[in-house]
């Protein structure tokens, strides 16, 4: 059977075969399918799904999922929703962030069938249990698909010595930690240390500070970001944006200042 995968927009994840598709179909030339499903990350896209789902069911039967359907995702297959390196190991979260949909939508953590992949996308890894933590870093070892990188995220609050032993064979490209509430600081703070005491330093860890939600402000979220930095990570803001997607400029121009290493730097030289 022959799905063709549709999106509403590309993102650094989205992959790039055959069978992929970006917006609105081609009907001088129309592909010839099975089935399509269109692939919605955003809620804010949701709206222009629907307008696809129009555009795309004269080609072939279409279903739109997507995490922001609320629909659980299943086991991860490599490169059918996302480029060919990403990789999900498992899905949820055992918190319960106001801000985020994960346990709404996926639960507790699920440990998945670990396939190959370099780029870890999970939910909250370290939320796993040893056994299955130790199995992805053994994988990230022997994976032939680059440099390993865990953009997903890792829980400052749990992250043990042996993880950053681990870590330190591994070398990966970049860790993503992250400072979304005032609760988050000290164990960023501590994280920060135990992974300075094993060489690593600006260059590959980083940090998602969640700016613009309501009732923060510029000089709290500016406040933030240093304190990020000071901890050992290099900030990188995260705009926080409601159900329609809207984004106030003012924000954004914020944003923009925080999301560059280089420009931090400058920004923060002295400091």
């Amino acid at each position: 059977m022959k799905i063709l995968k549709v999106f509403p927009r590309r993102t650094a994840a989205t992959p790039d075969d055959e069978l992929t598709y970006i917006g609105d179909p081609l009907l001088l030339f129309p592909p010839e399918a099975d089935k399509i499903h269109i692939s919605v990350t955003f809620e804010w896209d949701l709206k222009e799904a629907e307008r696809l789902e129009k555009e795309w069911k004269v080609i072939a039967p279409v279903e739109i999922g997507g995490p922001a359907t609320d629909m659980a995702g299943g086991d991860f297959i490599p490169g059918q929703y996302l480029k060919e390196g990403y990789v999900i190991t498992s899905r949820g979260c055992r918190n319960r962030c106001w801000f985020c949909s994960v346990w709404k939508r996926e639960g507790d953590i699920r440990e998945l069938p670990i396939t190959e992949g370099c780029n870890i996308l999970d939910d909250n890894l370290l939320a796993c249990s040893d056994e299955h933590i130790k199995s992805v870093f053994e994988m990230l070892k022997n994976q032939k698909q680059g440099q390993p990188s865990f953009t997903g995220g890792l829980e400052a609050t749990i992250l043990k010595e042996w993880h950053v032993k681990e870590l330190q064979i591994i070398n990966p490209d970049q860790m993503f930690f992250a400072y979304d509430t005032s609760d988050d600081y000290e164990p960023l703070l501590e994280a920060g240390k135990l992974l300075k005491k094993y060489n690593f330093g600006y260059r590959k860890l980083r940090a998602y500070v969640l700016i613009g939600y309501p009732k923060d402000n510029f000089n709290d979220a500016e406040r933030r970001l240093i304190n990020t930095y000071h901890a050992g990570f290099m900030p990188m803001a995260m705009l926080y944006r409601d159900k329609t997607g809207f984004k106030d400029p003012m924000w954004m121009k914020f944003q923009r200042e925080w999301v560059r290493p280089a420009i931090i730097k400058a920004k923060l030289k002295g400091e």
